[in-house]
């Protein structure tokens, strides 16, 4: 066998080697790889993170404290405080658009009302919030599975918003609805191009669809400011909106709208029916709520008859489309 020259055994080796190095780097992944755990289990932490642009000053009612929270982490809060978990997660993609839309709002308006150092307060005034603290003490052992889930919701309409003529909307939502949700300027003092009376006959499935009441007639009479006769009909001559709800109404020779007689006497809704048996009022409401924009049980209905959180949206406001908010967002961020 013939001498072997030291620069020819040194080419050998290196040929060898490179031959080997991707074996060895591709080796040890291999086995994950091919099975697809890999991919999965970086979905499943992206899915998870939450990324935002800008903290939220919440003013907290129990403790009178601003608490900063994380815009996506707030938006978290409203929807596992505003809508059930037991939800469809497409309808709790649309809570999420329109909480994080009510939020992106307020954040370009100022903080009118607010107290000071705060963006928005935690109670229904704006929108309720609850922290993971907070969360996990309601909802205790489902908490993991709750959570997971609304995040899941968040993540999935991340970012957006929803705008009419390039700014957000005032999305405005409630529980359940007459089979119809109402005009704004019926409910409200002005005419919103978005916030169209439209059908909804999904809410007749929920549990709050139909509800009575029993007053005795002088606490009727009380928060009215009336005189109730005896065998005589507590209401007359009342007039309907295009949302099915009680326009105007007379009791007791006075004329009410819908609205006051709701507020005065804590009603559910301003459908309502009102009968007398001997000294009492039996007031029967259909739907739950102010009745304007989108109705939460709605959403669920629509969810579950296989529509998606973007017809949802589409749907409770009419002629809005679905945007982006870091443009809007730079634009807090910069008066900073």
């Amino acid at each position: 066998m013939k001498h072997i020259k030291p620069i020819v055994l040194v080419s050998i080796l290196i040929l060898a080697v490179s031959f080997a190095i991707p074996s060895l780097l591709v080796l040890p992944f291999s086995k994950e790889k091919a099975s697809g755990k890999l991919d999965e289990n970086m979905k499943e932490k992206n899915t998870s993170t939450l990324q935002s642009s800008i903290d939220i000053a919440v003013f907290r009612n129990t403790s009178q404290k601003v608490e900063q929270v994380p815009l996506e982490e707030y938006v978290v809060g409203v929807v596992a405080s505003e809508m059930h978990a037991t939800f469809e997660e497409e309808a709790l993609k649309a809570q999420a658009l329109a909480a994080r839309t009510y939020i992106v709002r307020q954040l370009l308006s100022g903080n009118k009302g607010i107290p000071k150092g705060a963006n928005v307060t935690d109670t229904v005034s704006d929108q309720v919030f609850q922290n993971k603290k907070e969360l996990k003490k309601h909802w205790g052992s489902k908490y993991q599975k709750n959570i997971n889930k609304i995040t899941k919701a968040v993540k999935a309409t991340e970012g957006k918003i929803l705008t009419y003529d390039g700014k957000p909307i005032f999305a405005s939502f409630f529980s359940t609805s007459n089979g119809y949700t109402e005009n704004s300027q019926d409910y409200w003092a002005n005419a919103i191009p978005y916030l169209k009376s439209v059908e909804s006959p999904w809410d007749k499935k929920s549990p709050k669809y139909q509800y009575q009441q029993e007053f005795v007639v002088n606490d009727v009479e009380k928060k009215l400011g009336v005189t109730l006769r005896d065998n005589k009909e507590v209401s007359t001559n009342f007039t309907l909106t295009e949302g099915k709800r009680i326009g105007t109404v007379i009791i007791g020779g006075k004329k009410f709208t819908g609205r006051e007689v709701r507020e005065k006497l804590g009603l559910r809704s301003s459908d309502f029916s009102l009968a007398r048996k001997g000294n009492k009022i039996i007031v029967t409401t259909r739907g739950y709520g102010h009745g304007v924009g989108m109705s939460q049980y709605g959403a669920n209905g629509m969810a579950r008859s296989g529509k998606s959180y973007k017809e949802i949206v589409q749907h409770y406001y009419q002629g809005i489309e679905i945007s982006e908010s870091k443009q809007l967002l730079d634009k807090v961020t910069a008066k900073k």
